[in-house]
């Protein structure tokens, strides 16, 4: 069935009155990152933010509320689900996630989800928080430090040494959609939007994510949303300064991407290290392994 969203402003004398009418009926509460209390029951979710949004998740919102809650509802704007957002949702909290690092042969693989609350993804816009590959490096590290000291961040990375442990040929995609789950499920609640840049058959992620109640939305060119804008720059930031350590320790500069200078790079740290040590820097499987090793590359 699907659900709807409704969002109320619900004063401060009114606000313990309103926990305990719901601790009264068939709710089970849950924390939930800047909310007083999240409960859910009788169909529906119930999120009352420190701000005094109150936010109803279900079939019917505007019946759940004349039922439990005795306030005056009001409808919020609904987008399509097949149409990309093109405006921040100020109304409903919201989860984007984003991946960096696929495409690296040196340095970790990094997946990040942000969470926003009521009015954030519009203070995201309002900051000009954009896709990172519009960003240069040094904007990406300033601004997603700013960025993880105010909104609630889940991050995933796989060092190399990890990575290649776990990498299996040809399932690079069902590896991203275990990252994205996993971020996702620190932050998520049941009936929250989740939008995610699409990366792959979307069953992969709907699968992992079933349990969890939420409103998933997969779709190309993501950063659009505020939140997966922000995701992207936190995935970059980590990405590069897990980059820069990791160049420190080796004493090589290791260098983005997967182009002619990464080889340089490769050949410089193997000539330091020896090849068998690429594997706690770099992705085995990509083709920059074997142009190096000569055919040396394993079953990558």
């Amino acid at each position: 069935m699907t659900q709807r969203t409704i969002v109320l402003q619900v004063p401060p004398s009114r606000r313990a009155d309103l926990r305990a009418s719901l601790a009264a009926g068939p709710f089970d509460f849950r924390p939930v990152p800047h909310a007083l209390f999240s409960a859910k029951g009788d169909g529906a979710v119930a999120t009352l933010y420190t701000s005094g949004k109150l936010v109803v998740q279900a079939a019917e919102p505007e019946a759940f509320v004349a039922r439990w809650m005795a306030l005056e509802a009001r409808a919020a704007p609904q987008s399509r689900a097949a149409e990309p957002a093109t405006r921040a949702a100020t109304d409903e909290a919201v989860i984007g996630s984003d991946e960096v690092g696929k495409g690296d042969y040196f340095g970790p693989l990094v997946v990040c989800a942000v969470r926003l609350e009521p009015g954030q993804s519009e203070e995201i816009a309002r900051a000009g928080v954009r896709d990172s590959k519009t960003l240069t490096d040094g904007e990406c590290i300033r601004l997603g430090g700013a960025l993880r000291t105010r909104y609630a961040v889940a991050v995933e990375r796989l060092d190399p040494v990890d990575y290649n442990r776990v990498y299996l040929p040809g399932k690079l995609n069902e590896l991203l959609a275990d990252l994205h789950a996993k971020a996702l499920t620190r932050l998520a609640t049941p009936g929250v939007r989740v939008v995610v840049d699409k990366f792959a058959n979307e069953k992969l992620l709907e699968k992992r994510l079933k349990s969890l109640g939420i409103r998933l939305e997969q779709r190309t060119r993501a950063e659009s949303e505020p939140a997966v804008a922000a995701a992207s720059v936190i995935a970059r930031e980590e990405f590069l300064v897990a980059l820069k350590e990791l160049s420190e320790e080796v004493a090589v500069d290791l260098r983005k991407g997967a182009g002619s200078p990464v080889d340089q790079a490769a050949r410089r740290y193997v000539a330091l290290h020896g090849f068998d040590a690429l594997a706690k820097v770099a992705k085995l499987h990509f083709k920059n392994t074997q142009k190096i090793g000569g055919g040396r590359g394993g079953p990558w």
